[in-house]
């Protein structure tokens, strides 16, 4: 029996989307696989996964750093042989504060362009014989309606805000048109998810935020598409947004 397997980037916090994703997914039956930069804090919630009687590994995956690509590559070669499910959900916002564009630190934009745009299109080459391996996989990159502020000229008013942040998303989406045609033809599809805003931090959440399980349903859902799903779209729980 072939294992079904995920991989799920930015996973170092309990509360936070990628371990709410990753729990779904292992209750679905996939062995999950928690990358972080700390590989320590995503060992940690791996062992909780586990001692739950769920499947889950923790591998180091800095998506500045291509030796942990290469690494956690190696790991899914030995172990699996294929990857079933990508789920792009690192990020940053280093600008949470900002509301103009004249008023972004460029140093942030980098940063951004880094760990939202550039480490994951690096990741999905690096992975791409595993998930050619796979009989059917699911590419998903957890995007942000800030994104749209740049998209449609969204007004967003109260919450306008972290240009470097909603440049890197809009690029993610960008990326994510490109590769869902670069895989045109393939059983694989590619698809971006907007969560939504979501508690991942309980110390600044507010009332509108929602459980990060009830945001990770939308993210499962594209994980899980089958065979007649879409590929190159923008969802917010199993609706386009665009």
């Amino acid at each position: 029996m072939t294992i079904k397997t995920a991989l799920i980037t930015g996973t170092s916090r309990a509360a936070g989307l990628g371990y709410a994703v990753a729990r779904q997914l292992a209750e679905l039956g996939f062995h999950v696989v928690l990358t972080a930069r700390d590989v320590g804090r995503a060992e940690s919630l791996a062992e909780q996964l586990r001692q739950d009687g769920y499947a889950a590994t923790a591998l180091w995956l800095d998506l500045t750093e291509r030796s942990s690509m290469r690494e956690a590559v190696d790991h899914l070669v030995r172990t699996f042989g294929h990857l079933d499910v990508l789920i792009n959900n690192a990020s940053t916002m280093p600008d949470f504060r900002v509301l103009s564009a004249l008023d972004a630190d460029l140093d942030d934009v980098r940063s951004a362009m880094q760990v939202d745009v550039l480490g994951p299109w690096e990741l999905v080459q690096a992975l791409r014989p595993l998930l050619d391996a796979a009989p059917a996989a699911r590419i998903v990159n957890v995007s942000s309606l800030t994104a749209m502020q740049i998209a449609t000229g969204l007004d967003l008013g109260a919450n306008l805000r972290a240009p470097a942040h909603s440049i890197g998303k809009y690029m993610l989406n960008a990326l994510n048109t490109m590769l869902a045609r670069a895989f045109e033809g393939t059983p694989v599809l590619v698809n971006a998810v907007d969560p939504g805003e979501t508690a991942t931090h309980p110390e600044r959440a507010d009332e509108r935020d929602r459980p990060a399980a009830e945001s990770a349903r939308g993210v499962v859902w594209a994980a899980t598409l089958d065979s007649d799903g879409p590929t190159g779209g923008l969802f917010r729980d199993g609706k386009p947004l665009l």
